[in-house]
Parts: C-alpha cells; sequence; structure tokens
C-alpha cells in the first residue's frame, strides 16, 4: 500500500512551490525507504525552479539529506530499517567504464536518473494527483518521506545531527571533495571565489590540505565574516575592489597555486583562470545553466601551462568518501554546525528559498521535528 506524505512540489518552471500530499509507494528491489529528518536548501533546487535546468514537471524538489531508514525492499542488504543515513544524489552502478576506473560521479545511469528525475530503474514512486511525478536528482529530499536507490544511501554515526549529516549529501562532499581532490599541497596559496555553501567547504578542505594562504571573494559581508571563521586568511569584496587585483596584491603578481570558482558564473569561472600562477590549476566547482561558455585566454594554456578542470560532486565516490568526512567531522577537523544559518519547516520552504536568493549567508536546512 502507498504511503500519504507531505512533499514540495514545484508545479512548472519559475512557479510558487506547493506543499502538497502525494502518496509514495514501497521500495522497490535494491531500494529503500528513508523518513527524511533534515534536508539542505541547495542552489541546484533554486536553479531547477527558475528553469535553468532541463527538468521534467511536476517535481519533488531536494537532493540533500538524511535520515531514518524504515523499510527496504528486496534484495538489499547493506542497510536495515532503524539505520541512520544520508543520502547522496549520485547512485552510481559501480560496473560501468567510470565507476570501474574510480570516477562514479560520471556514471551515465546516475546522472540520467538525476536528468530524468526518476530512480536508477527509470521508474518514479511518488504521485502527485494521481499522477506519477519526477524526484530531483533521483532522491526528492524535501519530502516525509523518500524512496530511494541503496546505492543513494550511507549510514552515518549515531552521534551526528541529521541537519549537520544533511549538509554531507551535497554541499560539504561537493566543495571538500573539490579540495580534498585538487593539486593543494601544505603552503599553497588557494583562492576561492564565492563563499557560498559550497565555497565554505572549499575553504574548510584546502585548510585540511594544509594551504598557508587562503583568499575568498564574495561580495556578501556576512559570507566573507563566515569564510574568515572557516579558515579563509583574506577576503575580498570585489564591489568594493577589483578581485584580479587584489589577489594578485596579495601574491606578490604571481597569482594563485590553485583556484576555485564555486559560484557557477562563467565570469568568475574566468577570474579564477586568471588568478592563477603559472602552472596553476583552477578549478570549476560551482554549476552553471547546462548552455552557459566562458571565454578565456587560450594563449595562456600554452604559454603559461596553465590547467582548467571541472569537479562534479566534489569527485567524490560517496560510499567512500561520506564516512571519511564523518571521521574528519568527529575529529574536528571539519566543522558543519557553524555552516547552518537558519532553520526551517516544511511548510516554510518557499521562505527558505528566498532567502537562497538573498544570499544571506550560510546554509538552510529543512528539519522534521
Amino acid at each position: 500500500m502507498p504511503y500519504p506524505m507531505h512533499a514540495v512540489i514545484l508545479p512548472e518552471y519559475d512557479q510558487p512551490l506547493e506543499v502538497d500530499v502525494v502518496e509514495i509507494d514501497p521500495p522497490g528491489p535494491r531500494e529503500v525507504l528513508v523518513e527524511m529528518r533534515a534536508s539542505g536548501v541547495c542552489r541546484s533546487d533554486w536553479h531547477a525552479i527558475r528553469g535553468h535546468l532541463p527538468l521534467p514537471v511536476p517535481l519533488v524538489l531536494g537532493h540533500e539529506g538524511a535520515g531514518i531508514v524504515r523499510e527496504v525492499g528486496p534484495e538489499v542488504d547493506r542497510v536495515h530499517p532503524g539505520d541512520r543515513v544520508v543520502l547522496s544524489w549520485i547512485p552510481s552502478c559501480g560496473v560501468c567504464q567510470y565507476c570501474v576506473n574510480g570516477q562514479p560521479e560520471l556514471c551515465d545511469r546516475a546522472n540520467n536518473a538525476a536528468v530524468e528525475g526518476t530512480l536508477p530503474s527509470g521508474q518514479t514512486r511518488v504521485r502527485w494527483r494521481n499522477e506519477p511525478i519526477s524526484v530531483f536528482s533521483a532522491t526528492g529530499t524535501l519530502a516525509d518521506l523518500a524512496v530511494v536507490s541503496v546505492d543513494s544511501v550511507v549510514p552515518i554515526p549515531a552521534s551526528m545531527p541529521f541537519d549537520q549529516a544533511a549538509l554531507l549529501g551535497c554541499a560539504v562532499q561537493t566543495g571538500v571533495g573539490a579540495a580534498l581532490r585538487s593539486p593543494i599541497k601544505p603552503g599553497d596559496s588557494v583562492a576561492v571565489i564565492g563563499a557560498g555553501g559550497v565555497g565554505l567547504n572549499i575553504v574548510q578542505g584546502a585548510k585540511i590540505r594544509g594551504a598557508a594562504e587562503i583568499l575568498v571573494v564574495d561580495p556578501s559581508k556576512a559570507n566573507r565574516q563566515l569564510a574568515r571563521d572557516f579558515g579563509a586568511t583574506q577576503t575580498i569584496d570585489p564591489d568594493s575592489d577589483n578581485p584580479l587585483l587584489a589577489i594578485l596584491d596579495l601574491t606578490h603578481d604571481r597569482g594563485v597555486d590553485v583556484g576555485f570558482e564555486a559560484v557557477g558564473d562563467v565570469e568568475l569561472l574566468a577570474l579564477a583562470f586568471n588568478a592563477v600562477r603559472k602552472g596553476g590549476t583552477a578549478v570549476a566547482v560551482g554549476v552553471p545553466a547546462p548552455n552557459d561558455a566562458v571565454s578565456l585566454n587560450a594563449f595562456a594554456f600554452v604559454s603559461q601551462e596553465k590547467t582548467l578542470t571541472g569537479s562534479w560532486y566534489g569527485s567524490s565516490f560517496p560510499l567512500r568518501d561520506i564516512p571519511r568526512l564523518c571521521a574528519l567531522w568527529s575529529t574536528g577537523q571539519l566543522r558543519l554546525e557553524p555552516l547552518i544559518q537558519r532553520r526551517y519547516t516544511l511548510a516554510d520552504t518557499a521562505r527558505a528559498f528566498e532567502d537562497l536568493a538573498k544570499a544571506r549567508g550560510g546554509r538552510s536546512v529543512i528539519v522534521w521535528s
């Protein structure tokens, strides 16, 4: 029998969100039913709301969540009812070329499901007004319940609060992962363009890697202060200073060793590229619109031997890396609680996205009592 529940639904692009009753079916083979306890409010969902991402609507939003396993389908033995878990929106198959070569974040099955608004099986377990509807990124965490692939669930320590654990599902894994897999070496200089939820976690990752200088560019005073709290050595207000000139001045005209763009803006990606030294690396982490194109000085690729690379989902393998992030949290090297600046109920989700658009700083989380 299906379960009734409340969910946050995007009925059409750029239309008001609806919190309405839907039905969710029990889990099928290799699927898990999770009772949500917390879900982060991510800019990727905002892009979906605005129609920047070509996702099918109506759509249950949310992809950054944590909760408790309530039911498992056939062929599931890795998790059990009662387990505390965080959800990953990359349920990689484990057998394709990308998975076998150590790049599960590029798994076609997982990414196709995210784009199609389904589970990896090609199905959706949610119905609204008697019709099947899509779920965001194979998860749909802005709902009381979520049916996900078993490949999307990762157990977490009993001591980790759900609101903090939820952030491991996207922002932390994306930001910290991008830094940990970059060429940062102890003593290096780093620039982070954008200090939202992902950018702050790049700062954390750069600090863990031993960067000596962490320069952060963000127009928000609140974001710049948070960046300092998380380890930035200098912050730059692009509304007051030319950020490229400021970075060059702080690095004695050399440029930084590694630059990160964490917003999804092509002009800021060009800034990150221009801010790195000869032989340096710029990493694109923020997600732009699918048709955005960046203009760069091609001569610099050759004459300065610069590298531009992307990092999708922190270039992470969630089943391996979420436990590692939990270990960093347990030893105090990774801070999660200070990331959360606002908490809302499911009914207040629309206001949470309004606050996200205002760039109020830090992460917002929807919580269930």
